[in-house]
């Protein structure tokens, strides 16, 4: 059976989404059609040479780490405003285009953060807690069908983008290389995450909860 191209499915996109830095809906719906060409490609020579598909020799959170630098450039391929920052590892992987010295920064605040999972509902590990625009893309792909010739294309189920402030996060314990702990959206970080979403093979998400204040 020939390789399969996923479709990117214009009615699944939000119709009225808030988007920060000029983004558009459109920005998304190409970087969905360059990844599934990407996937379509590498697979199509993968195939020909009697290899495995690329989902099924690599680790998940390989393939994970692969699709966050994939989305990243596709999306400021086709951006207005954004760029890829070009500091190694730095934060967050999108930059307003100008507002840093070479279009590079460690920690910045102006931009957004990209993140992929194969979870459901977005909510991923980071290095930390921080104000920022986030966004998550949530990715599946068959690694079970057999024979696995038949095995469907990856393909995005959910994209998420929303302003997150530090309070949203909880820590957790795992630590990060340095020895940091990492964070991961609260209940309530979740729900207002969720609450910006892009693009649902889902029926859309409830609106969320107030989060009660803290006391003094």
């Amino acid at each position: 059976m020939p390789i399969q191209k996923q479709e990117v499915f214009l009615e699944k996109f939000n119709p009225a989404p808030v988007l920060p830095y000029n983004l558009r809906i459109e920005d998304f719906q190409l970087a969905m059609r360059d990844a599934y060409d990407f996937f379509f490609d590498i697979n199509t020579n993968l195939r020909d040479r009697n290899l495995r598909r690329f989902e099924d020799m690599s680790r998940p959170a390989m393939l994970s780490g692969m699709i966050s630098d994939l989305m990243t450039d596709a999306l400021a391929t086709h951006a207005r405003s954004l760029v890829t920052n070009g500091y190694h590892n730095g934060h967050p992987d999108l930059l307003v285009e100008g507002r840093y010295a070479h279009n590079k920064v460690q920690s910045g605040e102006h931009g957004i953060e990209v993140k992929t999972t194969n979870k459901a509902g977005g909510v991923v590990d980071t290095h930390g807690a921080r104000n920022q625009w986030m966004c998550v893309f949530v990715y599946k792909a068959d690694r079970t069908t057999e024979p696995a010739d038949d095995r469907a294309p990856l393909k995005f189920t959910e994209i998420y983008l929303a302003q997150v402030e530090a309070d949203d996060f909880r820590l957790n314990r795992r630590l990060t290389e340095t020895g940091t702990r990492t964070a991961s959206l609260d209940k309530y970080g979740a729900q207002k995450l969720r609450q910006g979403w892009i693009y649902l093979d889902k029926p859309a998400p409830k609106p969320r909860t107030s989060r009660a204040k803290k006391q003094a």
